[in-house]
């Protein structure tokens, strides 16, 4: 049991919601949560990331109301020219219908985006780069294990969008149509254990009548090769609308490509009450190439080199070990021979 710890490791550290590196050799989402990883897809790279919805909304006090209906969230994320560099475009579709009890012959059928956005994410600092400490000991499960204080300063990355709002929604304050910026810093902490803690501050809409603040804090742990879970925590703040909402779920990897998962949401007031449940996927086309270093291979290629080399290396002394009949000089000329290499 013991020696296969190493590679479930090697596989833990490579998948996570939110990788170690830009680009990783599976899928790296930011579903099912709502918080944006500090890191890019990777350049090259084409994912998209999916899901539908369900809506349960209940306001009891003042004037109540009730909403049901369904929605999906959409993200396509590219990565494009640098590693650091990310251009998205995300938006939530919902349509439902508002009922009051107080006055069952009125209802309202709704259908809009509550928002669509677009722009370009780029990661500014990065800790672990060009670091020993990004790399896994294949030699030792429990030093991959152990905390690291490095671990403490995040990566960060700086967003820079727009919304896009037509003068019909329904779901923003009236009077807000066009475009608007939005801004946001997101930071990744990426913990021994395959912990992963992701910070969002978000300025939506700004210089309008609904330019919100929002903060979405996410940690995912990943627990198996294959599954992940999650919980988060998300304020928003405006003259509008204002919330705190709460998400828990899982993800499971179908390959290195394909990620499925579901989570639930909720808060904890009656102004309205929500209670949503979501499933979605996330896919990507890899079209990634690793750049060539100095020998003309690309790194992948290099790493494989090395990896059968070492595995001649301890063949060939096992052989020397067993072969006693051959003289100590010949061994060792074959030795040095294969050092050479």
């Amino acid at each position: 049991m013991s020696s296969l710890k190493p590679k479930i490791f090697c596989l833990l550290f490579l998948f996570s919601f939110q990788g170690f590196s830009q680009y990783t050799d599976v899928i790296n989402s930011n579903r099912p949560g709502v918080s944006r990883s500090a890191f890019s897809v990777g350049t090259n790279v084409a994912q998209i990331e999916i899901g539908p919805y369900s809506v349960k909304e209940k306001r009891t006090p003042a004037t109540p109301y009730e909403v049901s209906g369904f929605g999906v969230d959409f993200t396509a994320r590219y990565g494009l020219l640098l590693e650091e560099l990310e251009l998205n475009i995300e938006g939530t579709y919902q349509n439902d219908n508002k009922s009051f009890p107080l006055n069952q012959s009125t209802e309202i059928n709704r259908a809009n985006f509550k928002f669509l956005a677009f722009g370009a994410k780029y990661l500014v600092y990065d800790p672990l780069k060009k670091s020993e400490e990004e790399k896994p000991n294949l030699y030792s499960w429990k030093a991959n294990r152990q905390f690291k204080w490095k671990s403490l300063i995040p990566a960060v990355s700086v967003y820079l969008g727009g919304n896009y709002d037509s003068d019909t929604n329904p779901y923003t304050a009236p009077g807000i149509e066009g475009f608007s910026p939005k801004f946001m810093i997101a930071t990744q902490n990426n913990f021994a254990g395959g912990w992963v803690f992701v910070m969002n501050l978000i300025k939506d809409r700004i210089g309008t009548d609904q330019s919100d603040f929002q903060y979405i804090l996410t940690l995912t742990h990943s627990f198996s090769p294959k599954w992940v879970i999650f919980g988060e925590a998300q304020g928003i703040k405006s003259d509008f609308y204002a919330d705190n909402l709460f998400r828990f779920g899982s993800a499971y990897l179908f390959g290195k490509d394909f990620q499925l998962d579901a989570a639930l949401t909720f808060n904890t007031k009656d102004t309205p009450s929500v209670f949503n449940f979501g499933v979605g996927a996330s896919y990507r086309l890899d079209f990634h190439k690793d750049k060539e270093i100095d020998n003309g291979i690309t790194a992948k290629e290099e790493g494989e080199r090395q990896k059968n080399k070492k595995g001649r290396k301890r063949k060939l002394k096992d052989d020397l070990k067993g072969d006693t009949d051959e003289p100590v000089e010949k061994r060792k000329k074959r030795e040095i021979d294969f050092d050479d290499d």
